[in-house]
């Protein structure tokens, strides 16, 4: 069973990341930061939800919307992520995972969107829909027609980095969707597919892609 790394922070926010991992045939390993110095041993890493990334990461001082920083875990999950592209081992990044995907690359966010309020409702299952764009890894994965998503984010990334591709966007123009066209897998979402697996095709879809590329026969 191939290994795959998840990174989050705090416990009780591991069990729907390591079941939607387990769901599609790979075995999970918790990262907690300060973390592993290295990613030997694994075949994959998921870059979980979480707190708000230090500003001064993309040149901003922080808004007050912004939550406090969570230093070790920013240093730990960017590097792990550096590594991990360096030797194109497969990459899932999802919610605060995307926006540390397009920091760590060059790119910065928005701080406070001023329709969070259509963005950030926890507990609802369908929270707004969310259409892929055609041409992409991730356009192929979920497809393009428009679908619902659930979601519980105030920020979301700004000024795209350099080589990462656009791959889907919220009906209010939000981005979605991120990736490396570049690497063997490095797809970054916005919402949460991990709470909907296995029962929400698109998300169940975006998990066993994961696994394929990572190297694991999917049940």
């Amino acid at each position: 069973m191939r290994r795959v790394g998840i990174s989050y922070r705090f416990e009780e926010k591991y069990p729907p990341y390591r079941d939607a991992v387990l769901a599609v045939g790979l075995a999970p390993v918790a990262i907690v930061p300060p973390g592993v110095q290295s990613l030997k041993g694994l075949d994959g890493l998921l870059l979980a939800g979480g707190t708000d990334l230090n500003p001064a990461l993309y040149g901003q001082v922080r808004d007050s919307e912004t939550e406090d920083a969570d230093e070790e875990r920013d240093a730990m999950e960017i590097r792990l992520l550096q590594e991990a592209l360096r030797i194109d081992m497969p990459v899932l990044c999802i919610c605060r995972g995307l926006q540390l995907f397009n920091v760590a690359l060059g790119g910065d966010l928005i701080q406070h969107l001023e329709q969070t309020e259509l963005h950030r409702q926890r507990g609802v299952t369908d929270a707004h829909p969310v259409q892929a764009i055609g041409g992409t890894r991730l356009g192929a994965i979920v497809g393009t027609e428009s679908f619902e998503v659930n979601s519980r984010h105030h920020q979301a990334a700004g000024r795209i980095a350099p080589k990462v591709v656009v791959s889907a966007y919220s009906a209010d123009g939000v981005i979605e969707g991120l990736e490396l066209a570049e690497q063997r897998f490095a797809v970054a979402v916005q919402w949460h597919p991990e709470d909907r697996v296995p029962w929400r095709k698109q998300d169940t879809n975006l998990f066993r892609e994961f696994a394929v590329a990572v190297g694991e026969k999917v049940p």
